[in-house]
């Protein structure tokens, strides 16, 4: 064993856990339980295999609070969120919980026989998953990934891994064999390096920064594995001076604050029609000031603190002398990495916080001039994951939503994540769609047969 690794509450900066520390040796012990136990899942019937995920589904239900209390703890999420993302956890299991007989093929006319297509899994899966929305994401790649026949080997983030181990306990508790879902907890340098050399992997499912995810996708070049990419992003948040400008406004914190601003899909930049910046600014205040940052296990806490020490250094490295700090809320003293959701304005145009990832509770309020200006704005990024547009019409609305690249947007709403609809990038933030009726598709092969029916 690589030793151990202790594992912090950012809300209290105690050690919560100290738990097995993995390496190269334990993943590739992972790789070869999982190796071994997919030709048996694999061949496991379409509907016992819906029935074990079914059974799944009972199991987490059973342990809701338990793995959102975990949640809450070890992420620092209100505990409010933590039963979201886990409910959400639990929804995307029981979604693909009916993909297993849905795994469809096509018929194709040819000369002198049958051609049909059948989809093939690809075997041992690698998924390499961040801190920020930790068992939630995991089950974006995992309920997909084990409807289709593969076996999984998981390496969580470093600093959030214990409701990823709690989950391949009750993996096991509900009936899934043995090595088809196994969790490797450890380094990225060392565990997520060596799942995506080592050749035994068919895929690597990643989520987390883009400058790892080029890293990433090189080093999964060499053994052509098939890649999914969810990455970093810099999304708009658009309001038009025809749109309720008090319903947006009060929307707004929800869409950069949720999660401390850790979120890739964070709006963090407010594009607001010149006309009518002053009266969102006067909304947004008492909007960012009414959220509650404390103690993540309080049921009235809105925001908890960043997940360490060094992501407050950062997302503190933004708010310069350059920037007026418009508003500003409140935090706890004590221990704890915590840091008050703050609005930028007015902010230069080529300012740090305007064009690089924040990951924290930051925004800035950009003012824009009419519809092309806006999309101009929006556009000028290498980022186009998420993105939202605020306006009473409706045309309009489509319009611009169709003019940003970005992969997920949302007209009156902030909303960027649903089970039943496709999720991922444009650009730089990534490739590949995970969630929805065909993220199956990426957990496998479209293979071709041929029956010649007629005389040789």
């Amino acid at each position: 064993m690589a030793g151990t690794l202790e594992v912090l509450e950012p809300a209290t900066e105690q050690v919560l856990a100290t738990i097995a520390r993995g390496g190269v040796d334990e993943v590739d012990a992972a790789v070869a339980k999982a190796k071994a136990a997919f030709p048996a899942w694999r061949a496991v019937a379409p509907g016992d295999r819906a029935r074990l995920l079914r059974r799944l589904v009972s199991v987490m239900e059973e342990a809701h609070e338990e793995l959102s209390v975990l949640e809450a703890r070890n992420a620092g999420k209100p505990i409010a969120s933590a039963r979201g993302e886990i409910g959400m956890a639990i929804e995307t299991v029981r979604y693909y919980a009916a993909a297993p007989e849905r795994l469809l093929g096509d018929t194709i006319p040819v000369a002198g026989g049958l051609a049909f297509t059948v989809r093939e899994p690809l075997g041992v899966v690698g998924l390499i998953t961040p801190w920020n929305f930790p068992l939630a994401i995991a089950c974006w790649k995992m309920a997909p990934a084990l409807a289709a026949g593969n076996c999984v080997v998981l390496k969580p983030a470093e600093l959030t891994p214990l409701t990823a181990l709690r989950f391949a306990a009750l993996a096991l508790e509900a009936g899934l064999p043995e090595g088809v879902v196994n969790v490797v907890a450890g380094p990225g340098r060392e565990c997520g390096e060596r799942l995506v050399a080592h050749p035994d992997v068919a895929k690597i499912a990643f989520t987390g920064s883009t400058e790892v995810g080029k890293s990433i996708a090189a080093g999964a070049a060499q053994t052509i594995k098939r890649v999914t990419l969810e990455l970093g992003g810099k999304s708009a948040n658009i309001v038009f001076a025809d749109a309720d400008v008090e319903a947006a406004a009060r929307a707004a914190p929800g869409a950069v604050f949720d999660n401390a601003g850790q979120d890739c899909c964070a709006r963090s930049r407010i594009l607001v029609q010149r006309g009518v910046v002053d009266e969102f600014l006067g909304h947004l205040e008492g909007a960012v000031k009414a959220i509650k940052v404390g103690d993540p296990l309080d049921e009235s806490t809105a925001m908890g603190p960043l997940i360490s020490a060094g992501q407050r250094a950062t997302v503190a490295s933004f708010v310069d002398g350059d920037a007026e700090v418009a508003i500003r809320g409140e935090v706890p003293d004590g221990p704890g990495f915590w840091f008050p959701p703050t609005v930028l304005c007015p902010v230069p145009g080529d300012h740090r916080a305007v064009r690089e990832e924040i990951f924290g509770p930051v925004a800035v309020v950009v003012p824009f001039d009419d519809e092309a200006h806006a999309v101009e704005l929006a556009n000028d990024t290498i980022y186009g994951l998420s993105g939202s547009v605020w306006t009473r019409d409706g045309a309009k609305g489509l319009r611009v939503a169709r003019a940003l690249e970005s992969g997920n947007l949302s007209i009156n709403s902030n909303s960027s994540v649903r089970v039943t609809t496709p999720f991922g990038g444009f650009k730089q933030s990534g490739y590949g769609r995970e969630l929805g009726p065909h993220a199956t598709d990426a957990y496998t092969e479209v293979k071709t047969i041929y029956y010649a029916t007629e005389g040789n």
